[in-house]
């Protein structure tokens, strides 16, 4: 999460110490702004050309391929992982969201610690871990 900071201790623009990997051939990451409040501040996707497309807000977070977050969600100091679909009107603050996972319209994750105990592991810090097995999410659909 430090990456997403104005000046981060492992700056990933750091001519002198370039980065060297291979990424796959997707198509441009899309910002939608289906409604005024739309945008994203602080967040990092995992690439340029990565295709996530956010219609909610995003905040200091860092975001994979394929990641959609739909419309009217908060997302807030997250980590979401590739091929990720946020559901409407659902609100994610300090979670890490594993790959291939799809969240139903309206699920609030990181706003009751207790509610997410039940449902999730929560890290001595706060931090939510929704992995792909868990009850509250749907299997996304394959093309």
């Amino acid at each position: 999460m430090d990456l997403v900071s104005v000046s981060p201790v492992f700056n990933l623009y750091d001519e002198h110490w370039p980065l060297r990997t291979w990424q796959h051939q997707y198509p441009p990451a899309k910002l939608s702004l289906p409604i005024p409040s739309a945008w994203a501040s602080l967040s990092i996707p995992s690439s340029p050309e990565a295709p996530s497309s956010l219609g909610g807000r995003v905040q200091k977070s860092v975001i994979g391929n394929n990641v959609r977050v739909n419309s009217y969600c908060d997302v807030l100091d997250s980590i979401i992982y590739n091929h990720v679909n946020v559901g409407r009107h659902s609100r994610i603050r300090r979670a890490i969201i594993d790959r291939h996972v799809s969240l139903p319209e309206r699920t609030e994750i990181g706003y009751d610690l207790e509610a997410d105990k039940r449902r999730f592991h929560v890290t001595d810090s706060g931090i939510v871990i929704v992995v792909r097995q868990e009850s509250l999410i749907e299997e996304p659909e394959s093309a």
